[in-house]
């Protein structure tokens, strides 16, 4: 089996961040072994990343927060633009296609890509039929920084059927801003296009002002819905109301009013939809009480350890409640995202750090100093 002529020289060794023991600091290492052009399989290609995103989930799975059975050591993150250096060929030598994609779109050293949480699935099975990727079982068992190696490094390995290609009206300079679109961007469009709501209706979004909630109140407003942000802080209060929010509820400084002030914002009633893409439980068990009649709660936040929603039956009866849980998003989802992006409805509220500093990040992401979106530069 061969590979296409590279676009420059791989390098035997380069950069990586690695997960080799659980609830401690990356080892971040210089000399990580890049694989080979010629070891590449039929439907792999080789990506040199330039930019890399960095999540909350980065931190739960170097905590082992959510269990499972992560090979360690691990290369980090899951969020990655960079350009193909060397597709994996099958036996005619031709370049190898986007399964499912129209005619003439190709795979080829060169092509700017991005990479995901998910990192490949078999597109045959009933959930990729029925256009539900994310349930596949090779999706789950490919994972970026979770299952197979992750984004925080040189050169990473993926797959040529689920790479997503940059479309060319999004020049170079915006690689940076792309990035989170990848997962958070993805991720939180796809929970609001499952949240029931109708264009002029309310959305309240739990986490407004971090990486997720950021991106769901530009998506939401591009998508008609009023947006209720609820997060805590006066520079996450001055984001969410300058990216278009129309309310804004502190859910701290309401304290035990919290729910009240919730519904209140949204006309009196409660929102329509909430959307909380935040790791902790408890927002998960409010959304549930300040919700309207027939409201529907989208579940995206992970929290760490686990977590219950406490739902009293008689209540969701009563209220007639819908509740729905949302992982991330397909393909398509993700290129409705780069639509929104290239249409200019959609910007990543981003700060540029060093690949070097991505322990430090992680410490900042951890103590809930971040706004918006951090990404490294590789």
């Amino acid at each position: 089996m061969s590979s296409h002529p590279v676009a420059h020289k791989i390098p035997s060794t380069a950069r990586a961040a690695i997960i080799t023991e659980f609830k401690k600091p990356f080892t971040l290492s210089t000399n990580h072994p890049v694989p080979s052009p010629s070891s590449l399989r039929p439907g792999e290609c080789l990506v040199k990343i330039e930019y890399a995103g960095c999540c909350h989930s980065d931190i739960h799975v170097r905590d082992n927060d959510w269990g499972g059975d992560s090979p360690v050591p691990l290369v980090a993150g899951h969020e990655g633009v960079g350009k193909v250096v060397a597709v994996a060929q099958f036996g005619n030598g031709e370049d190898v296609k986007y399964r499912g994609e129209e005619e003439g779109i190709r795979v080829k050293v060169g092509d700017r890509v991005g990479l995901k949480w998910f990192a490949n699935a078999c597109l045959r099975c009933e959930s990729c039929r029925l256009g539900r990727e994310t349930n596949c079982s090779v999706a789950r068992a490919t994972t970026h920084g979770y299952r197979v190696d992750g984004t925080f490094a040189d050169y990473v390995v993926s797959w040529t059927d689920y790479v997503t290609p940059i479309p060319k009206a999004i020049p170079d300079s915006d690689l940076p801003m792309i990035t989170p679109m990848l997962c958070a961007g993805v991720t939180i469009y796809k929970a609001l296009k499952v949240c029931n709501a109708q264009p002029g209706q309310w959305v309240a979004i739990s986490g407004a002002g971090g990486g997720l909630g950021h991106l769901g109140i530009q998506f939401a407003k591009a998508m008609g819905f009023r947006v209720v942000a609820i997060d805590t802080g006066a520079s996450k209060k001055s984001l969410c109301l300058s990216l278009g929010a129309d309310a804004w509820v502190d859910f701290v400084e309401t304290g035990e009013k919290f729910v009240q002030e919730v519904q209140k914002a949204a006309g009196g009633l409660g929102p329509h939809a909430a959307v909380v893409a935040v790791g902790h439980p408890l927002p998960f068990n409010q959304a549930v009480m300040y919700l309207r009649l027939a409201g529907t709660l989208v579940a995206v936040g992970m929290p760490g350890g686990g977590g219950t929603l406490n739902v009293p039956i008689t209540l969701m009866i009563a209220k007639t409640l819908t509740i729905v849980g949302s992982a991330t998003g397909t393909r398509q989802d993700m290129a409705e995202v780069l639509d929104f992006v290239v249409q200019g409805k959609v910007k990543c509220i981003y700060q540029e750090r060093k690949m070097e500093e991505v322990n430090e990040v992680m410490d900042e992401l951890a103590a809930g100093k971040v706004s918006g979106r951090i990404v490294l530069k590789m």
